[in-house]
């Protein structure tokens, strides 16, 4: 082949593969700018939704409930996408840490996201096991589950591991939704229920102390459901 063909053709080449990383670096930037538009528009659905739970789901005592003071470690597990896990953010303080546990990985990303839109650094995202939260032994105050112990698959074993992780008097704090006779059978909802009284007993057989026992600590939420809070601590 003649030089100058061969120089002809090797600019065409190099022309070709420049063109393709040129629609690749393109595509890519479209893929992230699209993904962090859906992300961007679904937390800002969630900021509604959560401006409309702070109505009825009284976050601020529950807070309390925690007896969360600077420094402490706190964990959130079930978080979720953070409704609690970024109230608990301020009551640790920049010297505390807030754990916010989940087993699913896209609620913690946005989670992520959230952390960083708001600047919350004592935040960490654990992602855990359903068995297994993951958390260090003796090295937590104060554990939230909310909305969540219905859901536990094995609640003996994820309370054992809450316990061997709280330091000794550290507090646990349950809140969720009462069984409604008009859900059995007739809606989701009874999937998403469990009585004050089995979660007592669940406690009590995990060897925790109960503090305190509120079984309508919520009346009426927008689906007419009433919720329990049981407080308690490892002694």
């Amino acid at each position: 082949m003649p030089q100058s063909l061969r120089r002809c053709c090797d600019g065409s080449l190099d022309y070709r593969l420049k063109l393709l990383a040129l629609l690749i670096c393109a595509l890519a930037v479209f893929f992230l700018l699209n993904t962090g538009y859906s992300a961007l528009n679904t937390i800002s659905r969630l900021e509604v939704v959560e401006a409309e739970r702070d109505q009825w789901q009284r976050p601020a005592e529950v807070v309390r409930a925690l007896h969360i003071r600077p420094g402490d470690v706190v964990v959130d597990l079930g978080c979720g996408s953070g409704y609690f896990a970024l109230k608990l953010s301020s009551p640790a303080g920049k010297g505390g840490r807030v754990l916010a546990e989940d087993i699913r990985r896209l609620p913690l990303t946005f989670l992520w996201f959230r952390t960083i839109l708001k600047n919350e650094r004592n935040i960490s995202i654990v992602h855990g096991g359903a068995t297994d939260p993951h958390l260090a032994r003796q090295q937590v105050n104060e554990v939230l589950i909310a909305n969540t112990y219905h859901e536990l698959t094995d609640s003996q074993a994820i309370l054992a591991q809450v316990r061997q992780s709280l330091v000794s008097g550290g507090r646990l704090v349950v809140l969720d939704r009462s069984p409604n006779p008009a859900d059995i059978g007739a809606t989701r909802l009874a999937e998403h229920e469990i009585s004050a009284e089995q979660a007592e007993s669940e406690l009590r057989q995990a060897q925790f102390e109960i503090v305190s026992r509120q079984d309508d600590f919520i009346e009426k939420d927008p689906d007419n459901e009433s919720w329990w809070l049981i407080v308690a601590r490892k002694p």
